[in-house]
């Protein structure tokens, strides 16, 4: 089987660093398994107690064409900043002492209700990271979807975004995301936890009924996830927009009608610059996915191949790729995105 590695740390390294004892890491495990994404983030600690700071070059110096025993101007590049926020998730999880000693192993009953939590930190996480929008909830960090919005020129962005045709509003997005320092990277807060914190907080008198003043004791667990998301470099994320999600699973009928997203997946490699200090990602949902698959079955696709892979954790699945760039599922990812056009 082949191994999904990287030079930058991913969740599961950042924790097991951080949490000597295991329990973090032990959580962050459970997350592996429930979305790919978090082989992929690389994350790193903030430089602000909310967030991160980072510079970019707005403008870069042009050389003067001088003659003999003529002056030169001097002239200088120029910069900007840009802070990105992290959003605080957090839940907690009350069980009622009686009820989780009922089959006589208390751990494994109170584990089979944190994994729930677990899983609904996970897709909420995936979703703010894909469509938050600080600007709608303030709660929120801004998303991939918040910076790539337009086909408008004014957009530096623009550059980035590949018109998939569709005129619906049954649209969904593929996403090429290039992770790496520089690049896109993942934050949480200066002098904070990387990852999922999970406490257990032992049995508590818990209020149960505000009106009647009833309490009850029970097993507290509480967690918190703060996280963000910086692109630090913009060229180093494409957004295939505007593919109607319903004729794309046309493909393979005699009526096929579906966009043809192996050609926009090879414009979108074409889009990213040049060198290899990044590690690029294709991001899909599942019904993107299936299609994909669906133009794999093609053997004469050499462009498409699928291979055994052992992910954190040492769980293997079987995984696709298109031109050696690993291709992701994200359910996140709805089919009713509104079509993006120059007045998006």
């Amino acid at each position: 089987m082949a191994t999904l590695s990287t030079v930058y740390p991913t969740l599961v390294d950042v924790a097991r660093i951080m949490d000597p004892n295991g329990s973090v890491g032990t959580v962050a495990e459970i997350l592996q398994q429930y979305n790919d994404i978090l082989d992929d983030i690389p994350w790193m600690e903030g430089n602000l107690p909310t967030g991160h700071q980072s510079n970019y070059r707005t403008s870069k110096p042009t050389p003067t064409l001088r003659l003999l025993n003529g002056g030169v101007v001097p002239t200088k590049s120029t910069t900007g900043q840009i802070v990105d926020a992290c959003a605080i998730l957090e839940n907690r999880n009350h069980i009622d002492v009686d009820v989780a000693s009922l089959n006589g192993n208390t751990a494994a009953f109170r584990l089979s209700q944190d994994k729930p939590m677990i899983q609904g930190f996970m897709d909420e996480l995936s979703r703010i990271m894909i469509y938050g929008d600080s600007s709608v909830e303030p709660k929120e960090f801004n998303g991939l979807a918040t910076r790539f919005y337009t086909l408008n020129t004014a957009v530096s962005s623009y550059t980035q975004l590949i018109d998939g045709q569709g005129t619906g509003t049954d649209n969904t997005s593929i996403w090429l995301v290039c992770w790496g320092p520089g690049k896109v990277y993942g934050i949480y807060p200066k002098g904070s936890k990387a990852g999922l914190v999970h406490e257990d907080r032992g049995i508590q008198d818990i209020l149960e009924n505000t009106s009647t003043g009833a309490y009850m004791r029970a097993y507290v667990s509480w967690m918190q996830w703060k996280a963000g998301i910086v692109v630090e470099d913009y060229r180093h994320v494409v957004r295939i927009c505007n593919i109607d999600i319903s004729n794309l699973e046309t493909a393979g009928d005699s009526t096929d009608n579906s966009a043809n997203i192996t050609k926009y997946m090879s414009m979108a490699l074409d889009l990213l610059p040049p060198g290899g200090d990044y590690r690029p990602v294709f991001y899909m949902n599942r019904r993107a996915s299936s299609m994909l698959r669906v133009k794999l079955e093609n053997k004469t696709n050499a462009a498409l191949s699928v291979e055994n892979v052992v992910g954190p954790g040492g769980f293997g699945r079987r995984q696709f790729s298109y031109y050696g760039v690993p291709i992701r599922r994200i359910d996140s990812l709805t089919v009713a995105e509104s079509r993006i056009t120059t007045s998006s």
